[in-house]
């Protein structure tokens, strides 16, 4: 009788964890979280700079199956830091829309479980020439033209229907700022978001 109970929940458990692993899934969910950013000082123009924490809120969207996942996410994003530059000071902000289109792997089973994932990202500015509306409908669009793009890194483990993540974005694109210091610099930066999935089938 015991080897038989051992058996079956040797057998439940396997088809269980192949199910999670294996048969396709779709979730979708809300995120928010927070971010740290750093930059780099370009060629023509030498500053420090300190980092300060901004923050990231939007959609999630994974598609799952082979214990593989593809992960496109929309969300609004604030990137801040201090940059000291010619005897001044200023706090540069940056505004846009970010889209990661991330590919990772997944291991784990009964709702538990650990992701890691890697892919670009294309940031639609927010600014005196782009509104939130319209980064976000150029990001329907699909009109990546004079965008920002960077490459995200990261991990995150799975509790049910929350998920928290801990990424690095390196940036690619050389961004503009201003405020009297000029000059171009990329912008890398560390997350870290809380998800809730909304629906999965």
């Amino acid at each position: 009788m015991k080897k038989l109970l051992l058996t079956l929940t040797i057998i439940t458990a396997a088809a269980s964890f192949a199910s999670a692993q294996i048969l396709p899934t779709v979730q979708f969910g809300l995120k928010a979280g927070a971010n740290l950013t750093s930059i780099n000082s370009s060629a023509s123009a030498t500053f420090s700079s300190s980092n300060q924490a901004g923050y990231l809120a939007g959609l999630w969207l994974r598609f799952g199956a082979l214990g593989f996942n593809f992960q496109p996410e929309m969300y609004l994003t604030s990137k801040n830091v201090d940059i000291s530059a010619n005897g001044g000071e200023t706090k540069q902000k940056f505004t846009s829309i970010d889209v990661p289109l991330l590919i990772g792997g997944k291991i784990g089973a009964f709702g538990f479980g650990g992701r890691f994932y890697t892919g670009p990202l294309v940031s639609f500015a927010i600014d005196k020439s782009q509104t939130i509306g319209g980064a976000v409908s150029n990001a329907f669009g699909l009109n990546y033209q004079d965008q920002n793009f960077a490459w995200q890194f990261g991990a995150g483990i799975d509790i049910k229907k929350i998920s928290i993540d801990l990424r690095y974005e390196a940036g690619i694109t050389k961004q503009n700022y201003s405020n009297g210091v000029g000059g171009q610099t990329r912008v890398n930066l560390f997350n870290l978001s809380l998800a809730y999935s909304l629906v999965k089938l």
